[in-house]
């Protein structure tokens, strides 16, 4: 099934060109949440290195993040927390634990936050997003479970396109690789 949900994932994926002023391609992954069968796949996928020592809760920043976290949590029986992506203005209205990013693939960075109140010691904590390039989302998010006392199982990722000493550590699992969209 792997294999197959792989192979969708590929076909529904395109890059598109955003225009003159881009110095990059942007990647489109609008398809695969348009497709019932990769759509309710990608949970269970993502969840499976992880059935045997389940986390107690998924953590996904915004904005992809917040689609498929759940379904991973889901697919666990895990609870989910999201993160929130702030440039330093937003406030939350309750405490909140926040980490910068380092400088992603774009030159940017970004303050993640999670509510204090969801992540906690005890926490089993797996980290989800779509794509991991540069590892900076991942390493924020593991410092803020790190920071409420909670423990890091690993991060999974749709697609992954990160250094191999990255992703050892974030003890990355994915279902492609950059690689696999280049054709």
């Amino acid at each position: 099934m792997r294999s197959e949900l792989s192979r969708r994932l590929v076909e529904a994926f395109r890059w598109t060109d955003p225009g003159p002023e881009s110095t990059h391609l942007v990647s489109d992954v609008s398809g695969w949440w348009r497709d019932p069968v990769v759509l309710a796949g990608l949970g269970p996928a993502l969840a499976e290195p992880y059935r045997a020592d389940p986390p107690t809760v998924v953590v996904a920043p915004e904005v992809t993040g917040l689609l498929l976290g759940p379904l991973v949590a889901t697919a666990l029986g895990a609870g989910f927390v999201p993160a929130y992506k702030s440039t330093g203005e937003r406030r939350i209205a309750e405490p909140t634990t926040w980490a910068w990013t380092a400088t992603d693939y774009r030159g940017r960075r970004f303050a993640l936050g999670v509510r204090d109140r969801h992540l906690g010691p005890g926490d089993r904590v797996l980290v989800v997003d779509d794509w991991v390039a540069s590892g900076a989302q991942a390493r924020a998010l593991h410092e803020i479970a790190a920071l409420r006392g909670a423990a890091v199982l690993g991060t999974a990722c749709l697609v992954a396109s990160v250094a191999p000493e990255v992703a050892a550590l974030l003890r990355l699992n994915s279902l492609l690789t950059s690689a696999d969209l280049d054709r």
